[in-house]
């Protein structure tokens, strides 16, 4: 009976939220010198690269060049990362090499950043691409989160119903893919307060207080 774990990455792989903001008010003071706050990022957050910078502009009434935003603001993230390499999030490397070891449970990533700047954070952590069945980034969805398309693809590629998927969060948007996805979602509150995060099945401060076999308790008995 396989099951599978879908991790988010921003947020729940790597705490990357904090350089995703500094990196992006460093973009809007290069390229329109306007002086944008970095809480102002935080209802975008999980929503994918394009709206994260779309929605500050909104706030601020500018209207920007997303491709060259979202270009700026990567260029700004890995100088940061350089200068600041991320290490997983707690819990993260341990809850991978047990699911390794298990017989019944895939793998698969699943974030709505672009692949060029989700990539480097992954590996940076110590994780390797090729331990995981699926990786799905951005650049292989139309609609972002909070709609369900990334979550359905991730399903289909790993060839298992939704519902024997556990998805792993950190942002409202996320959580209401994977419920809207039909997954069970496990939410961290690495960027955002619990009650944010209330529609999740469970939240947790760390996925250092998960188990494994905890999370295979989530999964209806049957088959795939």
């Amino acid at each position: 009976m396989q099951w599978a774990l879908i991790f988010d990455v921003d947020g729940v792989v790597a705490d990357t939220e904090v350089l995703n903001a500094r990196a992006s008010v460093l973009m809007f003071r290069e390229l329109y010198g306007v002086e944008v706050q970095p809480e102002d990022f935080r209802p975008f957050v999980g929503t994918g690269d394009e709206r994260y910078v779309e929605g500050v502009a909104e706030k601020y009434g500018l209207r920007i060049d997303t491709e060259a935003a979202v270009e700026r603001r990567a260029e700004n993230f890995f100088k940061l990362l350089r200068d600041s390499p991320l290490p997983a999030a707690p819990g993260v490397l341990e809850l991978v090499q047990a699911a390794r070891q298990a017989d019944d449970v895939r793998l698969a990533i699943a974030t709505s950043g672009r692949q060029e700047k989700q990539f480097p954070v992954i590996e940076g952590t110590g994780l390797k691409l090729d331990w995981f069945d699926v990786v799905i980034t951005g650049n292989d969805v139309t609609r972002k989160k909070p709609d369900p398309q990334i979550y359905l693809i991730t399903a289909r590629r790993l060839g298992l119903r939704p519902d024997r998927c556990v998805v792993f969060e950190d942002a409202p948007a996320g959580v209401a893919a994977a419920r809207a996805a039909g997954m069970y979602c496990v939410a961290v509150t690495s960027t955002v307060q619990a009650d944010r995060l209330a529609d999740a099945h469970l939240v947790l401060d760390s996925l250092a207080d998960v188990t494994l076999e905890q999370l295979r308790q989530m999964i209806p008995v049957g088959p795939a």
